[in-house]
């Protein structure tokens, strides 16, 4: 498994980290209410960092805390030294500004990767910290010896936490870049004319079962990031998880990614990574 690959990466970079002299790298994560996807979420993300080594701690606040509560959170955690990097999980209740909150975050901090400065240093073609899931696609596609490089790859969404940076990630030269990107979203027209033309189709739609097989090239490459609770009474817990891909595309795709354990896994592994490149920052200061 790939993610579990890169989790023993971290796990052995965190382990010559402290020998080196250094303090355990922290991850804090604000969980604002109680979103089962995101309580579920920040769960997985705590059990991640007990396996490699990282302090993590989770601030948990009730969903109607004010903005300026939550900023003061976010300002404590700027300034704790006992925390590598934190995130903000989304999404928000309806009176906070989210664009404020995740603005305040210190860039030094920002594990997810979409402080404006951040985002600025990877449209700019020099990553810094960068969104984790499009990291996570970018590592499974070097793992599985997928080529890049003058693929035409079609991305479906352009949201700030994967369409938009996996689409710069893939514009730059180099290693899992130099390919020829397009973007598209809910207001593109004949989607299909798009998806048929792609080497590399990356999903991140949150549609379930919308990328049907009429509308993928036959043999290309299908990485699935939509993930959505359905209902599903023959299962305990009353429901499960579906990507944006319906069965049948894997009669004509060549590779596809399951929903669960494809990107999902990688996402929190990647996400371990930027804590680790966030305390390599810190510690240039």
């Amino acid at each position: 498994m790939i993610a579990g690959k890169v989790r023993r990466e971290v796990a052995q970079e965190v382990i010559d980290w402290v020998r080196a002299g250094n303090s355990q790298p922290g991850l804090a994560v604000v969980l604002v209410g109680n979103d089962p996807a995101s309580v579920s979420y920040v769960r997985g993300k705590e059990l991640a960092c007990s396996e490699v080594g990282i302090h993590s701690e989770t601030r948990r606040l009730s969903a109607d805390v004010t903005q300026e509560e939550l900023l003061n959170v976010v300002e404590e955690l700027n300034n704790n030294p006992t925390i590598t990097g934190f995130l903000v999980q989304l999404p928000l209740p309806a009176q906070i500004k989210q664009d404020v909150v995740l603005h305040a975050i210190d860039p030094n901090k920002d594990v997810d990767g979409i402080h404006p400065f951040n985002m600025g240093m990877l449209l700019a073609g020099t990553p810094r910290l960068t969104p984790a899931t499009p990291s996570g696609v970018l590592r499974l596609l070097e793992e599985e010896d997928i080529p890049t490089s003058g693929k035409h790859i079609v991305i479906c969404g352009r949201s700030n936490i994967v369409g938009r940076p996996l689409a710069a990630l893939l514009l730059k030269r180099g290693n899992s870049g130099d390919a020829t990107v397009t973007v598209c979203h809910s207001r593109t027209t004949n989607l299909r004319s798009f998806t048929r033309q792609a080497d590399i189709l990356v999903t991140a739609m949150g549609l379930p079962g919308f990328i049907t097989k009429d509308m993928v090239k036959e043999g290309g490459v299908v990485i699935d990031v939509g993930t959505v609770r359905v209902e599903d009474p023959s299962r305990k817990r009353g429901w499960r998880l579906v990507g944006d891909i319906a069965e049948g595309v894997r009669e004509v795709a060549a590779i596809t990614t399951p929903v669960p354990g494809g990107v999902g896994p990688m996402t929190i592994a990647m996400l371990l990574k930027n804590v680790m490149q966030a305390a390599r920052i810190t510690s240039e200061q």
